[in-house]
């Protein structure tokens, strides 16, 4: 064998071990856990001093423009994406809403303060976002009635403190337009 064929022969063998490496990403169900591979326990509770119980609806932005979360939105802990204890009586709202007008959809819009990565933000909105899902399944809603978005930290405000960041921790519910 030349040193040619050699050459040839181990890059081919290489090459193939790279592109055989590169497989497609797995797709993961929604039973298949978080960003982090960890499921979402709805009764795993954080909650901090600033508890989020009573603040006011903030309206979203971008495509569901002029609208406002039709309930109360569910507020989250720093980098948590459990529905913490105080802010599951809002679920039992958005529950009652979806008895009274069952012609409609909700979307359920994930949201981040802005500190972490983009990509991050867009992970953990969703994630919060599934979580209020599973829950309101769990409580006999129909999944064919929630969509999930995740907004990330794109409605964020950098500016204020904890007060203000703690506002855009949170889930809404929007009426999905038909």
């Amino acid at each position: 064998m030349t040193k040619f064929s050699q050459v040839l022969g181990l890059s081919l063998a290489i090459s193939t071990l790279l592109f055989t490496a590169c497989s497609k990403k797995p797709t993961r169900g929604p039973d298949d856990g978080n960003a982090m591979g960890t499921t979402i326990d709805p009764n795993q509770v954080a909650l901090t001093d600033d508890s989020a119980a009573g603040l006011a609806n903030r309206p979203t932005t971008g495509p569901l423009d002029e609208t406002k979360s039709v309930v109360e939105p569910i507020y989250f802990a720093l980098d948590r994406a459990a529905v913490p204890q105080a802010e599951r009586s809002k679920l039992q709202a958005a529950v009652k809403w979806l008895a009274d007008n069952p012609g409609q959809n909700l979307v359920l819009s994930g949201h981040c303060d802005w500190r972490g990565t983009a990509e991050y933000n867009l992970g953990l909105g969703d994630r919060r976002a599934m979580a209020v899902k599973l829950f309101l399944q769990s409580m006999g809603v129909d999944a064919a009635r929630l969509e999930t978005l995740s907004k990330g930290s794109t409605d964020a405000k950098q500016s204020g403190g904890e007060s203000e960041w703690s506002k855009d921790r949170r889930v809404d519910f929007i009426v999905l337009k038909k």
